[in-house]
């Protein structure tokens, strides 16, 4: 009987002398196949870097679109007050990455397939999560990417786009042709990596190496020798004011906006008894979407347990990856997860397995976001004028000119105009590279879910995996470049207005998973369980008032 003949039988591929692989969840999904737990690696300094996994890739995506664009946007008009909602959110995630590594450590399968294994079963789950997963399809980052790169070509000026009609492709100015040329050439650029490499999970570390790289070593330069200790204060205390809220502010004529007196705090307003202070909702689409996408956010997470499995981390070294079309030659995919039996010789390596995934996620991905955050932000505080707001079509750029004054005023004109061209290069490298991993992202967690629970998929031989991503790859290119015909702003508010409640309801889903197919020993304990619990709670009730807010029923209720 073959594997996916087997698999379909839900008998157990259980080899001589192993124990008999569980069988939870929906009968639906195939049945496990079972092996050993392999050791854990030994770090030292000597090979930490070697030992990198899914943190540094979503470590470098962690700087992309929420933090380039929608931080920026943000704090330029509040501040670094509203920081503490990306803080919350990020040490969500972080738990959250760890957990769905979980289950990945023990089976071998992404958490994507672990939702499918849940009851009420595959069916269910695909129409819950094609509506849960519809926003991270728009191409908002190839769309915001271009600005850069038209602004170079431009000799500096900002494009202008003209007033955009979907799929109206006349009459338009040549701003508007200049830059859907360019969104068009970077998403499609943006997919090149994902053929080659051997394994897709090799190349997309690279490019994410070398952003890193690039992107925190010139912001580093401006946050040392450019940037004042005010604005750092501003920032680093932002991350943790809990409690502080945009209000509505009036500024007389004739009087200067000072930063900062369009926010309250929940907290402070209480204790000197004005009550609850009055929200000004009006940029809560943007507020909520730098929450949303601080970090990972929506289902881009999701790909660190697929990620987990392509390094060949706990059981995933059993199972296989997805390999590029290109280069991919000798790699295979299992179609169905393998799982140990957690007895007393396997338990002490699957603890050291945990902790391994833990320091991965706490010593790259975490540091990463912050920085990640940090940064972009220091740009906007420190090179924007107090309450700046800017046009959708300008945020990728917003703060180049600002840079370029100050540090041609300080150091000369030549380092101005360096500094000038570095950010809008940097602005490109956070968003394009970018473009890669969401796009990964999205097709691998569905590829990876259809190769286990479709029947047709499972009689395929593991080495044709890459011809399943491939075809998926170019269904999404023609999707994206459909959607690049809308603007930037509207395609990043459109992408993350459920990205909050996907992962709200995507971390007690996992709690679920994690508590149902993994036996006893390995499930989480309460802190983890409680700590999950309202990660969901905080993600989900901000996606609540984004969707409010953008129906137009928070203003209703506000009214």
């Amino acid at each position: 009987m073959s594997d996916s003949q087997q698999a379909d039988s839900g008998t157990p591929s259980t080899p001589a002398g192993k124990f008999e692989t569980p069988y939870p969840g929906s009968r639906k999904m195939p049945r496990w196949n079972a092996g050993e737990l392999i050791e854990p690696p030994v770090f030292t300094r000597r090979n930490w870097f070697a030992l990198l996994g899914p943190g540094l890739i979503v470590g470098g995506a962690a700087i992309g679109g929420g933090e380039w664009l929608v931080g920026p946007k943000v704090t330029a008009f509040y501040g670094g007050s509203l920081l503490w909602l990306a803080t919350v959110s990020v040490l969500c995630q972080v738990i959250y990455n760890i957990e769905i590594s979980r289950y990945t450590l023990y089976s071998g399968e992404p958490i994507f397939t672990g939702k499918f294994r849940t009851i009420p079963g595959p069916h269910f789950w695909l129409i819950a999560y094609l509506l849960f997963d519809f926003g991270s399809v728009f191409p908002y980052l190839a769309a915001s990417a271009a600005t850069p790169v038209a602004m170079l070509i431009k000799g500096g000026v900002v494009p202008s786009p003209d007033d955009l009609k979907l799929f109206d492709f006349a009459g338009h100015n040549s701003d508007w042709y200049l830059m859907k040329g360019l969104g068009y050439a970077i998403f499609i650029s943006a997919l090149i990596p994902l053929l080659f490499g051997g394994k897709i999970y090799r190349s997309l570390k690279a490019v994410m190496t070398f952003k890193l790289i690039v992107v925190f070593g010139f912001l580093l330069l401006l946050a040392f020798f450019f940037s004042t200790s005010t604005t750092w204060k501003e920032i680093l205390t932002g991350f943790v004011k809990f409690g502080s809220v945009p209000i509505a502010v009036e500024v007389p004529a004739g009087e200067e906006f000072v930063r900062g007196q369009n926010i309250d705090n929940i907290f402070v307003s209480y204790s000197q008894g004005r009550g609850f202070p009055e929200i000004d909702f009006t940029m809560m689409g943007f507020i909520a979407a730098l929450a949303a996408i601080a970090g990972s956010g929506g289902l881009s997470n999701t790909p660190v347990s697929n990620y987990t499995r392509d390094q060949g981390w706990g059981m995933g070294h059993h199972v296989g990856a997805i390999p590029s079309v290109v280069g991919g030659h000798d790699l295979e995919l299992s179609h169905v997860g393998c799982v140990f039996d957690p007895d007393k010789e396997s338990l002490p390596r699957w603890r050291r397995w945990y902790k391994h995934v833990a320091r991965d996620q706490l010593a790259v991905w975490l540091p990463a976001c912050f920085i990640g955050l940090a940064l972009p932000t220091m740009l906007s505080v420190q090179f924007l004028d107090p309450g700046t707001k800017t046009d959708d079509w300008s945020m990728a750029v917003m703060t180049a000119q600002g840079v370029q004054d100050t540090v041609t005023e300080t150091s000369g004109a030549g380092l101005g105009n360096f500094c000038w061209f570095m950010t809008l290069f940097c602005g490109f490298l956070v968003l394009g590279p970018t473009m890669s991993v969401s796009a990964d992202g999205v097709i691998r967690r569905w590829v990876d879910v259809f190769w286990t629970s479709s029947g047709l998929l499972r009689k395929m031989e593991p080495k044709a995996i890459k011809l399943v991503y491939f075809r998926v790859l170019m269904g999404y290119m023609i999707f994206g470049l459909v959607m690049l015909s809308l603007n930037p702003g509207d395609l990043i508010q459109y992408a993350t207005m459920f990205f909050n409640i996907a992962l709200g309801f995507s971390c007690w889903h996992t709690l679920t998973i994690n508590l149902t197919l993994l036996p006893k020993p390995l499930r989480p304990n309460w802190f983890v369980r409680i700590a999950l619990s309202l990660a969901g709670l905080f993600f989900f009730m901000l996606g609540v008032l984004t969707v409010m807010q953008k129906t137009g029923l928070l203003e209703k209720l506000t009214g």
